[in-house]
């Protein structure tokens, strides 16, 4: 093939993608209807990143994709009467390619898409407060105003902060939104709004508040009702302490960014139908902990686990001291950035929280590592059936790509992945299939997360189904 066949070619598919681009919009604006190709959201997403997410099937499935195939599905979709919906359509497109048998493209999205012609705006949003601004808290607040502007939307109206001692506080909150060293900058426009202390992102009013207690603020003076507060401070871990911010005007139920005592610890896609709508407080457990439950569920499905370890790999964090210095923990005070520190973790005695059928079964310890972001559990599991790698692989990667588990794990067979390469993932995991090793009855899985993205995705979605607007998905997954 030439040169110029080559640029022929891509210049061709980034004109197709680029028609993409409004449809996706409008249907996300108008119709609260989510589009993604194989879990790769493209609401709101550059041409590359369009191309980017076909290039993705042919790592995972085996086969092409592209826009040629998926277009066609956009456009048919578009046109028809689907409303309130996550809409693949990069499954679509190879479904229909397997499974059209003669029908036409219409035909065949018609009955795939059956059950997602809701009318209506779909659920009321839901006012959202923001209990803490650290590392998690804006990731929270960039997801959430990502997704705003559909029917379905969490509504971010306020952060609560404590009042810091420069006078340009509200400035340097927006700066820190604005600009991350992890993630990168913010895509968007934040305005800072000194006379009604508030922040203006990407057309949302945010209230800045500043408190020292949970239970001292009137929320409903500023237009918040029945708000879900999401306490991303980690200062209150049990119910008696996170109960405070329901003696607060406005407030409804709380969401704790970190394992809680005495309250449901949910992991989404294992636990959350344990959720009921008389729950007032909840955990969204450990960045960890999400990380390697959803794995250990699929595996105790199909293997059974007799027992286990697990070992984490896990980057240093605030709770950390920059050079050596006085810390409570042992260890801890060492410098992080310098070392790596073996700690303890409660992650693998936590899984049995969200599956209590693992009890008893798994121990667990930490390393952090000198790096400022994305973790590695390493899970040595000893089953009750034996299994081979190729086996156990093609296993996961279906689990990822075909099951009501998708959004919680993700698959990688690159060669040369590494830890920044999985900054990012919205997956609570992401197992590296190359390193994957079995021998009988046993088996030693490496688990990639993004252990800050990753885990504030898993928030938003206990948020979400919390607040009943989690968007039903097409096509509809065994």
């Amino acid at each position: 093939m030439t040169q110029e066949l080559i640029l022929a070619d891509w210049n061709a598919r980034e004109a197709i993608a680029e028609a993409m681009v409004p449809l996706v919009g409008r249907l996300y604006r108008d119709r609260n209807v989510e589009i993604s190709i194989y879990g790769r959201l493209i609401v709101k997403r550059s041409v590359i990143d369009i191309l980017k997410s076909h290039r993705f099937v042919r790592q995972v499935e085996g086969e092409e994709l592209s826009v040629v195939d998926t277009f066609p599905v956009l456009e048919a979709v578009s046109e028809m009467s689907v409303n309130n919906a996550h809409i693949d359509i990069g499954k679509l497109a190879v479904k229909f390619r397997a499974e059209g048998e003669g029908r036409s493209l219409k035909e065949f999205l018609a009955t795939e898409l059956a059950g997602a012609n809701v009318p209506g705006n779909g659920t009321p949003s839901t006012d959202v407060v923001l209990f803490g601004f650290g590392r998690i808290g804006r990731l929270l607040a960039r997801l959430m105003i990502d997704r705003s502007g559909a029917g379905h939307s969490l509504s971010l109206k306020a952060i609560v902060v404590r009042k810091g001692s420069a006078p340009n506080d509200l400035e340097k909150r927006a700066s820190l939104l604005r600009r991350d060293s992890v993630h990168g900058s913010f895509k968007g426009t934040i305005l800072v709004d000194d006379e009604s202390q508030s922040l203006i992102v990407n057309g949302n009013l945010i209230k800045v508040i500043f408190a020292d207690s949970p239970d001292t603020i009137d929320y409903t003076q500023y237009g918040i009702n029945n708000a879900l507060v999401i306490d991303n401070t980690g200062k209150w871990r049990d119910e008696a302490g996170l109960s405070q911010h329901l003696k607060s005007k406005g407030v409804a139920r709380v969401i704790l960014t970190a394992p809680g005592k005495g309250v449901k610890n949910i992991v989404m896609g294992v636990n959350d139908g344990d959720v009921v709508d008389t729950d007032t407080i909840l955990s969204a457990a450990s960045c960890t902990t999400n990380a390697i439950t959803p794995v250990l569920k699929a595996m105790n499905d199909k293997y059974g686990l007799a027992n286990g370890h697990v070992e984490t790999v896990h980057s240093y964090t605030n709770d950390q001291n920059l050079i050596d210095n006085y810390h409570k923990g042992d260890r801890r005070g060492r410098a992080a950035g310098l070392n790596m520190v073996i700690t303890e973790t409660g992650a693998a005695k936590a899984v049995s929280k969200a599956l209590p059928e693992l009890e008893g079964k798994l121990t667990g310890n930490a390393i952090r590592v000198p790096t400022p972001n994305v973790s590695m559990a390493i899970l040595n599991l000893n089953l009750e059936t034996a299994v081979e790698k190729e086996e156990l692989n093609d296993y996961l990667r279906n689990i990822a790509l075909h099951s009501k588990l998708q959004k919680q794990v993700d698959y990688s067979n690159s060669p040369e992945a590494v830890s920044s390469d999985f900054v990012g993932s919205r997956a609570a995991g992401v197992v590296d299939g190359l390193a994957t090793i079995t021998s009988g009855k046993s088996c030693v899985l490496y688990v990639w997360y993004d252990n800050e993205f990753g885990y504030s995705c898993q928030v938003v979605r206990l948020a979400q189904r919390i607040a009943k607007c989690t968007l039903p998905a097409y096509p509809i997954e065994a």
